[in-house]
């Protein structure tokens, strides 16, 4: 730290934190460093570390804690209570810390972090915890040339002036079922519904076949998002460890066994089936037949999230192909591959499901952009999508072979073998402490307890392969890994 005319070390110092607490970047709950590892963190004495917590105290964006250290406070959902004395009575120290309670609750980085990360990122530097490709990308002309012909003439005032169709347009479900037909997945375009994106599809069919406190079986490693987006929604979580091959179906068969015939029986399974996220894992033929055969035996429904799917081999296996949407509901999406503002995804659903979710869909949204869907129609149908798909999955693979030469020099192991936009390796520390650290040095990661249902701690991380191709995040990362290490 440097004093700035006018501004004491304490005040930038708390200005630091202050600006991570507001954007989300330290979650409600994040323990901040004690005061001597922050003065040393940041080369400044015990005092003027303590002066900035008090400041922090002051507005109300901290609790301080006797003998274990300072909080960050829920400030955008709680009102500033009265503060309990000064700063100082707080100071902990590493006798009176429980180092597990500490280790459970230090934990900066959430998914909505992530999330929120994607629009308040205090550095140009591409971030490895990312869940996006870089948008130079994505840079193309044919999005802009099909939305030119779609608001010609009258396009833009039809378009405009009405509710499009509450299912979605017409052409593009008429599209999306010929590419799905291409993909082995049989789906009429009755039985598709348009959404603002993927997630927006997975909510739909979480709020039609869920009501709170009912469960739910997720994958572990898994999506964080879902994790959250499930919690919230009051909804009972059941980890199923994930594989190479699949989801663990014997863990799978013992929680609809010890539930069966009980209201905590599993109503549902969510799974990324190709190219998974964090591990890049692909479901196996023999895993996805067996998976559907305890669907069926046990009466719960599977989604299958295939966000993914313009990134993963043409021969992929989908949950979807084998069982014939019986008791499986497909999403997937385009904001990945083309434009993280183009939210356009879509469902596709058994026939008796669909009335239901479509009436989800109404409650929510009324409607989704009937002009985007018709120019994604344009761009799919005139093969444009496709080739620039092709490009980036190009891009990508050499993207992940220098990602991972430089992973590996820096002494990280590959947990999974590296397949798509993501990496899962291990580092050999605890990666919310990791996390925490790397932000000062500007780089945002995704830790590996982020990753599971119960949020255990971890010495593992994603990478996305598309954001780690620079030495320069690296040599940081060994820095703060190595000094981690020595403390």
């Amino acid at each position: 730290m440097h004093p700035a005319p006018a501004r004491t070390l304490s005040s930038q110092l708390a200005e630091r934190f202050a600006e991570r607490i507001r954007d989300r970047l330290l979650a409600p709950g994040t323990r901040l460093p004690s005061v001597r590892q922050c003065a040393a963190q940041h080369e400044v004495s015990p005092s003027t570390v303590v002066a900035a917590y008090d400041q922090l105290l002051a507005q109300g964006l901290v609790d301080a804690r006797r003998h274990r250290g300072f909080y960050v406070r829920d400030w955008a959902r709680k009102p500033p209570s009265a503060l309990a004395g000064s700063a100082r009575a707080a100071i902990d120290s590493a006798a009176s810390t429980d180092p597990a309670e500490a280790r459970r609750r230090n934990a900066p980085i959430s998914a909505a972090t992530l999330m929120r990360g994607m629009f308040h990122s205090d550095s140009r530097r591409p971030q490895p915890g990312m869940g996006v490709l870089p948008p130079d990308w994505l840079d193309n002309d044919f999005m802009a040339s099909a939305l030119r012909r779609t608001t010609a003439g009258k396009g833009l005032h039809d378009a405009t002036v009405r509710y499009g169709d509450p299912q979605g347009d017409a052409e593009l479900r008429r599209v999306l079922a010929e590419r799905l037909a291409s993909q082995g997945i049989g789906a009429a375009p009755a039985q598709i519904i348009t959404t603002i994106g993927a997630t927006q599809a997975l909510d739909i069919v979480s709020r039609t076949l869920l009501k709170p406190g009912d469960t739910v079986m997720v994958e572990d490693p898994g999506w964080s998002v879902e994790f959250a987006r499930l919690g919230a929604l009051g909804m009972r979580m059941l980890p199923v460890p994930r594989g190479a091959d699949g989801p663990d179906l014997a863990v799978m068969a013992r929680y609809c066994e010890a539930h069966a015939g009980s209201t905590e029986a599993p109503r549902l399974f969510v799974s990324v089936s190709v190219l998974h996220n964090p591990t890049g894992y692909s479901l196996s033929p023999a895993s996805a037949h067996r998976l559907l055969q305890l669907a069926q035996r046990h009466d719960f429904h599977i989604v299958e999230d295939d966000t993914y799917h313009h990134l993963a081999p043409e021969h992929a296996t989908r949950l979807a192909q084998l069982d014939g949407l019986q008791r499986t509901v497909y999403v997937s999406g385009f904001a990945k591959i083309l434009a993280p503002a183009w939210r356009v995804g879509f469902l596709a659903a058994p026939p008796g499901l669909v009335e239901p979710l479509l009436d989800t869909k109404l409650l929510a949204t009324l409607t989704t952009p009937s002009l985007l869907e018709r120019a994604l129609a344009q761009c799919i149908e005139q093969g444009q999508l496709r080739r620039h798909a092709e490009r980036v999955r190009t891009r990508l693979d050499a993207a992940r072979s220098r990602s991972v030469r430089l992973a590996q020099a820096a002494g990280c192991t590959f947990v999974a073998e590296p397949a798509g936009l993501f990496g899962w390796i291990d580092t050999g520390v605890d990666t919310d402490q990791l996390a925490l650290r790397l932000l000062d040095e500007g780089y945002m990661i995704a830790p590996g307890a982020l990753f599971h249902a119960n949020r255990a701690p971890s010495t593992r991380m994603r990478i996305n392969f598309a954001t780690t191709q620079e030495a320069a995040f690296w040599q940081a990362f060994e820095r703060v890994r190595d000094a981690l290490g020595r403390g």
